[in-house]
């Protein structure tokens, strides 16, 4: 399989188009919100002659769901996200304004919930799901043993870890996926972050502060 990053919106949120060569993909945490940005996800789609088989979504903060509408009517695809996300993802359009997305429209609720060690398979694109809890209630990562990498939304930035002061945020509760979940993958596992560059599971073993206290 092969991976396509874009960075959207104010919170430079990583989005993710993973496709297999015969054309099939699945979009992940699709955070376009301006014109511009929507139409660089659909014209890389359209251009590559791709066709979108599901949305899903790592978790259900504002920036990781703000191009959720767009991608649902744009494209009649499943939609996934875990059920203890639910409540945060309803919860967005109260509180969109106060981060200038005035014009946000709300996403559809899922058609699947995902659930821990799940393998989700949509034609011949293949994840293992992980619940991954600690910087939101139902964060999820999808792991990729075939090919080796992992799109972990906001549990591993390089040299750092997701945020824990937001609702559904424990810094006790995401040290423990860290270290039982995260670290558990190969150590060549490639990890794609929901928001800076990409690392490796032997990196952030070596050298992430989070192993610190």
């Amino acid at each position: 399989m092969l991976v396509k990053k874009f960075t959207f919106n104010g919170f430079q949120e990583n989005t993710y188009i993973v496709y297999s060569k015969s054309g099939n993909c699945v979009i992940i945490d699709p955070g376009c919100f301006v014109k511009e940005e929507e139409q660089e996800l659909l014209n890389f789609i359209l251009e590559n002659e791709l066709k979108p088989l599901a949305l899903l979504n790592t978790h259900a903060h504002i920036d990781h769901v703000l191009g959720n509408s767009f991608v649902l009517s744009q494209f009649n695809i499943p939609f996934y996200l875990h059920s203890d996300d639910l409540i945060t993802l309803k919860s967005v359009e109260s509180y969109a304004h106060v981060y200038g997305f005035d014009n946000y429209k709300p996403s559809p609720v899922p058609t699947h919930f995902l659930s821990h060690n799940q393998k989700i398979q949509v034609e011949d694109i293949e994840f293992d799901v992980f619940h991954t809890p600690g910087h939101a209630s139902g964060h999820v990562v999808f792991y990729s043993a075939l090919n080796n990498f992992v799109i972990n939304g906001d549990v591993l930035f390089k040299g750092s870890f997701g945020r824990v002061d937001l609702p559904g945020g424990d810094i006790d509760v995401l040290k423990r996926t860290i270290h039982e979940i995260m670290f558990q993958l190969p150590e060549n596992t490639l990890v794609y972050c929901g928001h800076g560059p990409e690392t490796s599971i032997a990196e952030e073993k070596r050298t992430n502060y989070i192993l610190q206290f």
